[in-house]
């Protein structure tokens, strides 16, 4: 006030002011001199009004009429004077306080005629007062004015009455303005006026009031318009026809003025107006009468849309009567208009005041509905049924005032007391209503919720505030108490954080958190955090404090008082660090989050997975933003190499999860392809993508109580959990809680499981399995174990069955169904945990039923109900027949899930039916009786499950599978039809398989399975078109395919199908104007096929540049196809409009994304197209980012096109080494280059290096065209060292000569090859220096392998490339390389001075190499170490001074190469342990040690038996190592010494058992009786010896960047022993093996056979070559994407006499399994006569021999195998994955077998793996062709017998198995060098049966140099290698044959011609050799060639 009297001249104003006041207050004197100067003028004012009132507490000093109206004057003057300086100060001034007295002394006295002006200007002062000075009127305590507004009604002149109206309408004016204070003012003074109106005042007064209100009304809105209508309806009631007719002409005029019909204007106060008017209706008829006149509507129709408003008014006032009357009128039973609105009637009644009132209403209303219904009703059971939504009711209306609040609390009270004992008297205040709530509050919150959800019909904003005002209510009175609750009110709250309703939304959130135990607040931490950060940058200013308030709750104060980790806490708030307003919330956070970026990466992760959508979307933000900004470089690193972290599958499957489970939510699925695309199309054969699909089979069907409880956790944790969490839909929500309520009693679990305060003692056991759940899972279960649900008793109606044909949608048919079979379960148990799932499987969600059904149909088909099978059994034939009926009425959608379904229902069964035939053949462990009946029971249960399998017709299956895509299924189906057919005697005339093969020839393409497609092919003898493009398509074949098309629209020209096909093969070829060419022509002829091919059209046309084109065609909104979407893209960022271009790259992610999402996780390669159109859109947007954003310097843009130029690398790196995928992303970037429009050198240069990578992939796919056409590009673009790639193509195309030239042509060219003997190296970048060197290793490596230059002109050019690349493994491994060959190439007597000087340089090149790089480690470690040992045995050798320079190159080596390379050959180092070299051994040792201190756990295994060994030499060098680990001061803190003492007091107890005597007939021991010391050496942290934890895992990248510092070299946790069992198994044979049990630290049991007097170091070296191999295999793209493997397992040498071997679990022998099949089949040959003919066959000529096998032998055992593979893996996807993986792993070994000459492959020495379907071999003791020199020998390279081909499905050896064993030929023989190495230590630690066979040669021997060579062990063994050197080279003759013809090749008798074999042609003749009848029939019999 004082800022506003500071702009006036404050002089003048108190001058007028006093002369105001002074004549105001006459006779009294103001002393206004001294005080004027005082202080401000609001206290200058309050002397003046103090003054006033002093004055007017007395009466007037003059009376007369001209006196009192001066007064006035003065006042109205006063007050007007006072008005811009009190206005908003009035009500603490209180000037119209003061102004109010001198007014009421004027009305004083007598009213005569003379004082009629006095008075109206009375009233007009009032009116000024009003308006002037509004604030006093709007306070807390307002002056009284209506009854001085009363006296000038009252007024017997009308214009006193009139000015009087006038100051009311402004005081109602006033009121309605003051939004805070709502219309309780008004009410009041329309309360009053009701009075008036109503009492027995003259009419006169009453025709001003009405004439007021009409007024009043004219500009009213709201709340004062509903009170003035109200006052006038009131009045048409009145026996008065004037005042009647003036209430309704000015309501009339109301709604003129309006603008709204007289039913408008009315309606909208029905709930003021109805109960008034239809109350009335019987004692005022006329008012009811009157009021519908003037709507319009007649009575009756009235009262029936008013009767919501009146019946609730009516039946609380007892207004019995009026109710009859009522449903007289409108024809309905009294109990139908009760129930038509129940709540709105009870609410009214229990909000009446007091306890009596409420109990004679409902006494009232409980009357009337018996008498109506004629059942006895009680108040109890009526308020029952109305709880949940009567409590949520009276929350609501609490909020709406404070006396509200007060009758709603006392409503909820008396609600509480009727609900009681009604034998309990209590007070209403002694009701505990806190308790009371706690009971209902589920229901109420989801009554609530409905509201606020709009279920009940639309609610507007302030309801809805009022509602969750309501919420905010309930839990403040429930208390902490509220977190049984807390899911759903977490859910109502996320849901409504809108802007309308934000601020009420966050303080009742803000209320919720407070109002929990600190501990119940932490599961919702992530959910808040992620709602508001979502939500914020909607949110008004106010409601960001609020949401802030909530933040620093959950991130200060929850954490600082919990008892759990704090930064697990906080790593569950999703970060919002890109929010200002919370930066210091952020800053705060950071220090307290987990750093390292790995664990970040997994919390993330972790977050992703969860079921709230808001923590998920957050979560994928965080991740979005961990990718590809924060840590670019971390996430790069993890996808690199052989195979990929973990991590990066994990990342896939979280995305996968996301997509999958998220349908239909954009922004989430927007999010998550986006993070797909930053990760990128990650090659699935280098990356384990996990699913997290759990299921379970129930092997008892519920008889045995433990599984059932094990069940009812699974399906809580695994089902309902995360369904309750994740849904918004509060009665889905509140069933599944039900369910999970009845489930958790079933289990046993109670409260006293969590409460601290409980007495009762639980169950240990009900403790474990509570405290097996996962954290979520508890947060989510633990408020459910005290709730109360009750289930309710509903019955399905009556089905027609099957229920499938009479269901429209796939929801329905499942929901239906799965209702239908829990009521059929067949047991008491089954019946409790299905049964409340009757109604959790109704909802619209049908995942729970997804799960449930093939428990259920398990469990009906398992009982003995013939009628419930058959239904069953038609229900799934019914959809099978839908999915074939040419004619079916189906939705596709629903064919397609419904036979999804019945598919997964089928796999189910066949789980079980494996299951339990895998438990029917364990060995019981129980009682016998019991077991008996057990077994039997099971036996029955599978019998009656396998009949229902069997009874599918396979063909109908089949159709059907292939009709829904399901393809294994298919396949499997019609393989099972073949072999039927084959197997039928005799066979039907003209039978013709063709059509089959064709059938499973389009499934493996399908499949993606081209080796499958391979072998299907040479079944078909005239392969169709079709077939050959299959083929051509499959195998990447394009332009064999391109004519196969063509072949077609020659025939077909109007087939778009044929047209389709031809486009694609353009497009994979890269002729894009061809394609485009094509593309218009067809178009000219065909305008209506535009929409098929308009995504090749739009990207034909960016393709050549024709943007034009692209424009017009991506104008066409219709079209939304892949390629359009790339199209709107580009145009975008060629337009340069950010806008645009993130608005198309949203929409193209939604697009290309949507077959992912489709695909599911186990889908990753069917939607790995997908995949790679995200992997593209990414690119295009890092292309433009950094091409638009390129710095000004010609340095700063050449480093960051290098820096995009090697992230574009890297993500070209990791993904399918295919030229399809490749060449598609290249094309792309070279598009995306090309969209600047401002030409770069930069730019240039990389469209030019995306030509030559082109280029590089064609040729190697053997696309000549494409990549010449690739190269002229590049040259073209002036790409830097593109004549490299020139070269190699044309040496690809069988020209190496002329490579040759052309490459040193261009080398001479461009001056990289010159004759000085220095090179330039000061001009050159690093890159440039390294692709040089690139050519000079090319140019080397091609000339020396031409032999036309000389070796010192080769080894130049390869010592250039040094010079150049100075710090580049392959320079020095090549150059190495190229001196060690040198070295072998010379003459024997140079090799001791020139060759020595080679040796040197080949050691310096490969120790420089290998300390750079991993790539050749395998190559140049055993190497070097072979060269070194080899060359310091000879004493001549180790006295050179070269020799000197190797062992010192070595020592220094030991110090500059990473240990863990050296670890890679440790096995060579150990068994040269004995050397008998001085120095060299000083250095060995060196190296020992250094390896043991480097990686002891690992190490020290290898080094036991050295230990232990039985030759003294080794043993005393091996312990004086370990005493000088152990005795190094530098170790003494360490653990080291203790590792080393504890592991070998093991070895030694382990020894001792290997060599315990066990007695005749033992079959156990214990470890706790006989080998105490051992039992007690557990919990040791000695690790346990398996072979993956042996096995070194080389980094993917050079050893000199930071991720090799940090890479784990073996795995950082891997399992150590936790405790021995006290069995001991002894396995009956002639060396009493004895098999072990160890419980590893990671909770897995596993298994080791102790042998004695076996040497296990030819097994141990075996696996060591084995590794060698899988690493190998893994390197190799062709062999990584087929996943060949050898299956390897632990060896541990404790000597050389005994060992362990680690047991090989879920396996079985293949002979154990034959003879099952065969005992099954009664095929019990007399052995009599078999062993007759196995002599007959011994004697006979081969011929003879395989005629005799073929008709005498095989007949009598047909072959049964493939029946395994459909027994064991009866689900389809499972049997294929299964017989591939037996098929790859059969070849591999086959080949590797053959290599090593290995032997004795009978039937009980090769395993089955009953998970995977490998195949496993064991015992190695016949190896490097020991089974030649057998008394039978041994004929066949492997075992391939029919029954093993027969396991390989229809195509036999064809397709898999032989593609399988030319690639691993293939690389044996690339990687000979490394595989002998490992071989080596055979050398150098000969095996004792070679000892053995050294001494029985010196004894037989007849001359001195016969028992010379005899005794020199190392020449016997490299005498024994060398056969595997020669097979390694290609070389090999099969001995055993007179004269065999392969490939070409003939080889005669006695194989003594050799010659190097092609690998295909070598595959051949061994297959043929080892399935060679007479081969086979010349074997041992007991090696049972006929099995």
């Amino acid at each position: 006030m004082d800022e506003d009297a500071g702009r006036v001249d404050t002089s003048h104003w108190r001058a007028a002011l006093q002369n105001i006041v002074s004549t105001l207050i006459t006779p009294d004197q103001l002393q206004w001199k001294g005080f004027e100067h005082e202080g401000a003028i609001s206290f200058y004012i309050q002397r003046i009004l103090g003054a006033i009132k002093s004055r007017w507490a007395r009466g007037l000093h003059d009376s007369s009429s001209s006196a009192r109206k001066t007064l006035a004057e003065n006042v109205i003057s006063l007050a007007s004077h006072l008005n811009q300086f009190s206005r908003h100060e009035s009500s603490l001034l209180g000037v119209a306080t003061a102004l109010l007295l001198p007014l009421h002394k004027i009305l004083e006295g007598p009213l005569t005629g003379d004082t009629i002006p006095a008075r109206r200007e009375t009233f007009k002062a009032l009116r000024i007062i009003f308006r002037d000075h509004p604030a006093d009127f709007q306070s807390d305590k307002p002056p009284p004015v209506f009854e001085l507004l009363q006296r000038g009604f009252m007024d017997k002149d009308r214009s006193v009455r009139v000015d009087a109206g006038r100051a009311l309408t402004e005081l109602v004016n006033l009121h309605a303005r003051a939004i805070d204070r709502g219309c309780r003012p008004n009410e009041a003074i329309f309360m009053k006026i009701g009075i008036l109106l109503d009492s027995n005042v003259k009419d006169v007064v009453k025709e001003t009031l009405l004439i007021t209100v009409g007024a009043i009304g004219c500009g009213a809105q709201f709340e004062l318009l509903g009170l003035v209508v109200f006052c006038l309806i009131t009045q048409l009631g009145q026996r008065n026809h004037t005042l009647k007719g003036l209430a309704y002409a000015q309501l009339l005029e109301i709604a003129k003025k309006q603008k709204k019909s007289p039913y408008a204007l009315v309606s909208s106060y029905f709930s003021q107006v109805a109960p008034f008017v239809v109350c009335r209706k019987l004692t005022n008829p006329v008012l009811i009468f009157e009021t519908c006149r003037f709507i319009s509507v007649h009575p009756r129709d009235f009262i029936s849309a008013t009767r919501f408003k009146t019946l609730p008014y009516l039946f609380a006032n007892c207004e019995g009567k009026v109710i009859e009357d009522i449903s007289k009128e409108l024809e309905e039973k009294i109990a139908t208009l009760f129930t038509s609105y129940p709540l709105e009637i009870l609410t009214h009644t229990f909000l009446l005041h007091g306890p009596g009132q409420t109990n004679g209403a409902l006494r009232f209303i409980t009357q009337l509905l018996s008498e109506s219904t004629g059942n006895n009703i009680t108040v109890f059971s009526l308020v029952k049924s109305f709880v949940f939504q009567l409590v949520a009711t009276l929350l609501v209306v609490g909020t709406e005032n404070e006396e509200r609040a007060t009758l709603a609390t006392d409503a909820l009270r008396k609600i509480e007391r009727t609900l009681e004992d009604e034998t309990r008297e209590r007070v209403l205040a002694d009701v505990d209503l806190p308790a009371f709530l706690k009971t209902v509050m589920l229901g109420v919150v989801s009554h609530l919720n409905g509201m606020l959800q709009d279920y009940h019909g639309k609610k507007s904003f302030s309801l809805k505030k009022q509602i969750l005002r309501g919420l905010e209510a309930l839990i403040i009175q429930i208390g902490p108490s509220v977190h049984g609750i807390s899911l759903q009110v977490m859910a109502t709250l996320q849901t409504m954080l809108v802007p309308e309703l934000a601020e009420v939304t966050l303080t009742t959130w803000y209320t919720f958190l407070s109002t929990l135990e600190v501990d119940d607040v932490v599961p919702h931490i992530g959910a808040t955090s992620a709602a508001v950060v979502c939500a914020w940058s909607v949110l008004a200013p106010s409601a960001r404090e609020l949401a802030e308030k909530c933040l620093r709750y959950i991130v200060f104060d929850v954490p600082s008082n919990v008892r759990s980790d704090t930064g697990d806490i906080l790593n569950e708030v999703v970060d919002f660090s890109h929010i200002p307003e919370l930066s210091e919330i952020h800053i705060q956070l950071q220090p307290l989050r987990i750093r390292d970026p790995s664990m970040q990466l997994n919390k993330i992760l972790d977050r992703c997975s969860s079921h709230n959508v808001t923590v998920a979307q957050m979560a994928l933000a965080e991740l979005q933003n961990f990718m590809r900004n924060n840590h670019a470089s971390l996430i790069q690193n993890l996808a690199v190499g052989d195979a990929f972290d973990s991590s990066i599958g994990r990342i896939h499957s979280t995305l996968f999860q996301i997509v999958s489970r998220h349908a239909g939510v954009d922004s989430l699925q927007g999010l998550a392809f986006e993070c797909m695309g930053i990760l990128g199309a990650v090659d699935p054969d280098r990356c384990e993508i996990k699913s997290n699909e759990t299921r379970m089979v129930m092997r008892s069907n519920f008889e045995d109580d433990q599984e059932a409880v094990l069940f009812a956790m699974h399906l809580i944790q695994d089902v309902l959990a995360g369904a309750y969490q994740s849904t918004s839909d509060i009665e889905y929500q509140t069933q599944l809680a039900l369910t999970i309520q009845e489930l958790l009693q079933y289990c046993k679990f109670t409260r006293d499981l969590v409460s601290s305060r409980s007495t009762i003692s639980v169950p240990m056991q009900v403790r474990n399995r509570w405290n097996s759940f996962p954290k979520h899972v508890l947060e989510i279960i633990t408020p459910l174990l005290d709730s109360r649900f009750k289930l309710p008793h509903n019955t399905l109606p009556q089905l027609p069955l099957p229920i499938y044909p009479h269901q429209k949608t796939y929801r329905e048919w499942l929901q239906l169904w799965t209702a239908y079979l829990i009521t059929k379960a067949s047991s008491d148990t089954a019946q409790t945990i299905f049964g409340p799932f009757r109604w959790a499987v109704r909802n619209k969600d049908v995942g729970v039923s997804h799960h449930i059904l093939p428990h259920l149909v398990l469990n009906i088909l398992a009982s003995e109900n013939e009628d419930d099978t058959n239904g069953i059994l038609q229900e799934l034939s019914t959809v099978l027949h839908d999915q074939v009926a040419p004619d079916s009425l189906s939705t596709p959608d629903k064919r397609f899930l419904s036979a999804q379904v019945v598919f997964m229902l089928l796999d189910h069964l066949s789980g079980f039916v494996r299951v339990q035939r895998q438990e029917t053949t364990k060995k019981p462990e129980a009682k016998k009786s019991r077991v008996t009946l057990d077994v039997k029971r099971r036996q029955e249960q599978l019998a009656r499950v396998d009949s229902v399998l069997s009874s599918i017709d396979h063909e109908l299956m089949a159709k059907a599978a292939l009709q829904c895509r399901s393809y294994a299924r298919s396949l499997m189906n019609f393989e099972r039809q073949i072999v039927s057919m084959r197997e039928r005697r005799p066979p039907p005339p003209g039978q013709d398989f063709t059509p089959y093969y064709e059938r499973l020839h389009e499934i493996y393409s399908h499949l993606d399975e081209p080796d499958g497609m391979e072998g299907i092919s040479t079944l078909i003898l005239s392969p169709s078109l079709e077939h050959q493009i299959r083929q051509h398509e499959s195998t990447g074949r394009w332009t064999s395919a391109q004519s196969c098309w063509e072949v077609r629209l020659q025939q077909h020209p109007d087939n778009l199908d044929f047209h389709l096909g031809l486009l694609r093969c353009l497009r994979n070829l890269g002729h894009y104007d061809t394609l485009r060419t094509h593309v218009q022509g067809v178009l000219v002829r065909n305008p209506g096929w535009e929409s098929a091919l308009v995504d090749f059209q739009v990207e034909s046309a960016w393709m050549i540049g024709a943007w034009d084109d692209v424009h017009r065609i991506a104008a066409n909104e219709h079209h939304k196809g892949a390629s359009m979407v790339k199209a709107r893209v580009l145009l975008a960022m060629r337009a340069g409009n950010l806008s645009l271009i993130e608005e198309n790259l949203t929409r193209a992610r939604l697009v290309l994304g949507a077959p992912a999402a489709a695909s599911g996780l186990s889908g990753y390669r069917r939607a790995y197209d997908a995949l790679v159109d995200l992997h593209m859109i990414h690119e295009l947007e890092l292309i433009h980012e950094a091409v638009c954003n390129l710095p000004p310097s010609s340095q700063g843009r050449k480093s960051a096109i290098v820096t995009l130029s090697q992230i574009l690398s890297a993500r070209l790196d990791r993904t399918l080494p295919t030229f399809r995928v490749h060449e598609s992303l290249l094309s792309m970037r070279r598009t995306a280059f090309s969209l600047s429009s401002v030409p770069r050198p930069s730019i240039t240069s990389q469209i030019g290096q995306s030509w030559l990578a082109s280029a590089k992939i064609a040729r190697k796919a053997g696309q000549w065209q494409t990549a010449y056409s690739a190269m002229l590009q590049a040259q073209h673009s002036s790409a830097p060292f593109s004549f490299m790639e020139s070269a190699k193509l044309v040496r690809a195309r069988g020209e190496p000569l002329r490579a040759l030239q052309e490459l040193e042509n261009s080398m001479h060219i461009l001056g990289l090859v010159v004759n000085s003997n220095k090179l330039d190296l000061t001009r050159d970048d690093e890159q440039s220096k390294r692709m040089k060197a690139k050519a000079q290793i090319l140019l080397a490596r091609w000339m020396n392998e031409s032999d036309r230059y000389e070796a010192s002109y080769v080894l130049k050019k390869f010592q250039n490339a040094t010079e150049l690349a100075p710090e580049w493994e392959s320079a020095f491994y090549h150059l190495g390389q190229f001196q060690d060959q040198s070295f072998r190439n010379l003459p024997s007597d140079d090799k001791s001075n020139r060759g020595l000087k080679m040796n040197l340089s080949t050691i310096q090149c490969f120790a420089t190499a290998v300390a750079f790089g991993n790539k050749f480690v395998y190559q140049t470690i055993p190497r070097m170490l072979t060269l070194w040992l080899d060359l310091g045995e000879y004493k001549k050798t180790a006295e050179n001074s070269n020799f000197q320079r190797i062992n010192a190159a070595i020592a220094n080596s030991i110090d500059s190469v990473p240990v863990y390379k050296w670890f890679t050959a440790f096995p060579q180092i150990v068994s040269r342990v004995g050397h008998p070299n001085r120095l060299v051994y000083s250095v060995l040792s060196k190296l020992i040690l250094c390896v043991i201190r480097g990686y002891p756990n690992q190490a020290l295994w290898f080094f036991a038996p050295v230990v232990n060994s039985t030759k003294t030499n080794r043993q005393q060098r091996g312990r004086a190592i370990l005493n000088q680990l152990k005795n190094d001061p530098a170790h003494a803190g360490s653990d080291l010494p203790g590792l080393i003492t504890n592991l070998h007091a093991m070895i030694d107890e382990l020894l001792q058992l290997c060599d315990y005597p066990i007695e005749e007939g033992r079959k156990t021991l214990s470890m706790k009786r006989d080998f105490p010391k051992l039992f007690q050496m557990r919990n040791r942290s000695i690790l346990i010896p398996l072979q993956s934890s042996l096995t070194v895992n080389l980094p993917p990248v050079s050893s000199m960047n930071n991720r090799d510092k940090q890479h784990n070299v073996f795995d950082p946790s891997p399992p150590t022993f936790q405790d021995f069992y006290d069995d001991i198994d002894i396995i009956y044979s002639l060396a009493r093996p004895r098999k072990i049990y160890v419980q590893g630290s990671d909770g897995t049991t596993y298994m080791f056979l102790g042998k004695p007097k076996d040497d296990l170091r030819k097994d141990a070296r075996l696996m060591d070559f084995n590794g060698i191999i899988n690493k190998l295999l893994k390197t190799n793209s062709d062999s990584r994407r087929r996943q060949l493997h050898i299956r390897t397992y632990g060896v541990v040498t404790l000597n050389e006499e005994c060992g362990f071997i680690q047991w090989v679990p879920n396996t079985t022998a293949v002979r154990a399994e034959l003879q099952k099949y065969y005992n099954g089949k009664n095929a019990f040959p007399t052995w009599v006569r078999l062993s007759d003919v196995t002599k007959r066959i011994k004697e006979s000529t081969d011929k003879e021999a395989a005629e005799l096998f073929v008709t005498k032998i095989l007949p009598q055992f047909p072959p049964v195998f493939h029946e395994w593979f459909v027994d064991t893996f009866p689900e389809p996807s499972v049997w294929l994955a299964s017989r591939l993986c037996y098929g790859r792993t059969m070849a591999v070994m086959s080949m590797v077998g053959f290599i090593l000459g290995l032997g004795d492959r009978h039937c009980e020495n090769i395993l089955l793996d009953g998970i995977t379907g490998d195949l496993v071999h064991v015992d190695f003791n016949c190896l490097f062709e020991k089974g030649k020199t057998l008394e039978t020998p041994e004929r066949v390279p492997f075992r391939l017998t029919q029954n093993l081909v027969d396991g390989l499905g229809v195509t036999g050896v064809e397709g898999v198995f032989r593609i399988a064993c030319e690639i691993t030929m293939k690389i044996l023989r690339d990687n000979q060098d490394p595989l002998m190495s490992v071989l080596d230590a055979f050398i150098h630690d000969p095996l004792v049966e070679w000892e053995d066979e050294a001494r029985k040669q010196r004894r037989q021997a007849k001359d001195a140099t016969a028992a010379k060579h005899g005794s020199d062990l190392r020449q016997w063994a490299k005498t024994v290698l060398r056969p595997i050197e020669r097979k390694l080279k290609g070389l090999y003759s099969p001995a055993n044959l007179t004269e065999r013809t392969y490939g070409g090749i003939t080889t005669r008798a006695g194989g003594q011609e050799e010659r190097e074999i092609s690998i295909s042609n070598l595959v051949q003749m061994l297959i043929q050799e080892a399935v060679d009848s007479a081969n086979l029939g010349k074997m041992y019999p007991g090696w049972a060639p006929w099995h």
